[in-house]
C-alpha cells in the first residue's frame, strides 16, 4: 500500500472465474473486517458465474459497465484488480507493483502475465510477485526464449540479514548513535513524501559524518560496503512483503542505508549504474563494407524539390518507411513478409505513442539516452501483440539478430512520432 507514493496496484490472477468472485467476496469482507481505509478491490471475469444458488458477473459486482473496469482501476479509488483470464496480456498499468499469483503459469502466458508490472513509473523502484503455484525453475524455462539471462533466486533465510549487517560494521562507517538520530528525526516528519528543504538539510547533516568516514576507505572496500548495503536494502524489502519480520534496530538500519546510499559518492566506473537496463553478453567485429565512399564530382544530382506543404506527408513517409524495413528484412534474413506486416510495425508505433511514459522519455531526453528505454520497451510490446500476428512476432522474439535489426531500424521513427506526440 505504501510503494509509489502510496498509489500502488496490485493484481490477483486466480485459476477460474468461480475463484475470482470468491476471492473478491473475501477480499472485501476482509478489508471490513480489519477497517483498512483507502483500499478498495474490483474484479474482472468473462460471463456470469453461478456459486451457491446466486449468480455473479462483473458489472454487477463492480456496480458499472464491464468496459469501465480498465479506467477505473486507473483512478486512486481502487487499488486491487481480481483478474480471470483478463488483464493478463495486453493491459498498461505503470502503477502496477504487485502480483499475487494462483494459477499455473507456462510458456508465453508466463512472459506475458508477469510482464504486466514491467512499466516504469516515477517512484517505482521495485516490483513483487508472491507465486503460490508455479516453481522459479519454471517460469525461468518460460522467459528463457525471451530473454537471454533470466534470474529467478531461490527462498531467501531472513537470517542473511544479520550476517550482513554484521559484515557492514565492520567497516567503521556504520555508528549506532547516528542511526538512532536518523530515525527519531525522520518519523518526526509529518510527510515523509514530500521533504521540506529544512528537513532534507538536517538528515544530510546528521549522515555526512558517516560519508567522511566511507571516503577513508580503500577503494576496494567502498565497492564492497556500497554492494552489501544494496544486498541488505534488497533482502529486507523482499521479506518485509511475505512476513511479518520485526526487528526495529534492523529497520532503523535500512532506512539509514537508505539515505545514505544516495549520498555516497561514485566510482570512477561507477558514475553510470545501467545494470537494470543493459546486460552486454557478447559482442562481435564483422566488416559490412570494404569500398571509397567519396562523392564524385563528375556526376549531376538533382536538385532536392522544396518542401511546399508544411505538416503534410509524414504519415505516408512513415507507411513508406515502415514498407521499406519489411523489404530489408527480408532481403537480410530470407524471410516473405509482405506489406501485410506493416500493419504490425505501425502497431508498435502506435503501442509506444499510446504509452505515456515513453513520450516523455522521448521528449526529454536525446536519441541514444530513449534507445535503452525504447529497447526494453520493445520486448513488452512485441510480446503484447503475439496474438495479432503470432508468425511474425515469434519471428521477433526467437530471432535475437532479426529482432536487433528491426529495432535498429524502427528507433529513429519511433522516437520522432513520439517528440511529435509530446509537443
Amino acid at each position: 500500500m505504501h510503494k509509489i507514493g502510496g498509489r500502488a496496484k496490485a493484481m490477483v490472477v486466480t485459476s477460474s472465474r468461480l475463484h475470482a468472485v470468491r476471492y473478491k467476496i473475501a477480499f472485501d469482507k476482509y478489508i471490513k473486517e480489519k477497517g483498512y481505509k483507502g483500499l478498495k478491490t474490483l474484479v474482472a471475469f468473462s460471463g456470469t458465474v453461478k456459486d451457491g444458488g446466486v449468480s455473479y458477473s462483473e458489472p454487477e459486482m463492480n456496480w458499472f459497465r464491464e468496459s469501465e473496469t480498465a479506467q477505473r482501476f486507473d483512478t486512486d479509488e481502487y487499488q486491487v484488480l481480481i483478474v480471470a483470464e483478463k488483464y493478463q496480456t495486453g493491459y498498461d498499468q505503470p502503477l502496477l507493483h504487485t502480483m499475487f499469483v494462483d494459477k499455473k503459469l507456462t510458456g508465453l502466458k508466463a512472459v506475458q502475465t508477469l510482464s504486466r508490472l514491467n512499466r516504469i513509473h516515477r517512484g517505482k523502484d521495485d516490483t513483487f510477485i508472491l507465486d503460490f503455484l508455479n516453481k522459479a525453475e519454471d517460469i525461468q524455462e518460460a522467459f528463457k526464449p525471451y530473454y537471454q539471462a533470466s534470474i529467478v533466486e531461490e527462498v531467501t533465510d531472513p537470517n542473511i540479514l544479520y550476517e550482513i549487517e554484521t559484515e557492514l560494521n565492520k567497516y567503521g562507517v556504520l555508528y549506532k548513535e547516528d542511526i538512532e538520530s536518523f530515525n527519531i528525526y525522520y518519523y518526526n516528519i509529518k510527510d515523509k513524501q514530500k521533504l521540506t528543504q529544512k528537513a532534507n538539510a538536517k538528515l544530510n547533516s546528521i549522515i555526512d559524518p558517516a560519508v567522511q568516514r566511507f571516503k577513508y576507505l580503500p577503494d576496494e572496500s567502498k565497492d564492497e560496503f556500497k554492494s552489501k548495503s544494496r544486498k541488505l536494502l534488497r533482502i529486507y524489502a523482499f521479506i518485509m512483503q511475505i512476513t511479518p519480520f520485526v526487528d526495529v534496530d534492523l529497520h532503523k538500519l535500512y532506512i539509514y542505508l537508505s539515505f545514505m546510499l544516495k549520498k555516497l559518492p561514485r566510482g570512477i566506473v561507477e558514475s553510470l549504474d545501467l545494470t537494470d537496463e543493459v546486460a552486454l553478453d557478447y559482442y562481435t567485429n564483422k566488416k559490412i563494407f570494404d569500398g571509397d565512399l567519396s562523392l564524385d564530382p563528375g556526376v549531376d544530382n538533382p536538385p532536392l524539390p522544396p518542401t511546399k506543404h508544411a505538416g503534410e506527408g509524414r504519415k505516408e513517409d512513415e507507411k513508406e518507411e515502415l514498407s521499406s524495413i519489411i523489404q530489408r528484412l527480408n532481403e537480410r534474413f530470407g524471410t516473405d513478409f509482405s506489406d501485410a506486416q506493416k500493419l504490425s510495425l505501425e502497431q508498435i508505433q502506435e503501442d509506444f505513442a499510446n504509452d505515456k511514459d515513453m513520450v516523455q522519455k522521448a521528449k526529454t531526453n536525446t536519441l541514444d539516452d530513449f534507445k535503452l528505454a525504447y529497447v526494453r520497451a520493445f520486448m513488452d510490446k512485441a510480446v503484447d501483440r503475439m496474438s495479432t500476428n503470432e508468425k511474425f512476432f515469434t519471428k521477433i522474439l526467437d530471432d535475437e539478430e532479426f529482432r536487433t535489426v528491426l529495432m535498429e531500424d524502427m528507433l529513429v521513427g519511433t522516437y520522432n512520432r513520439l517528440r511529435d506526440e509530446a509537443v
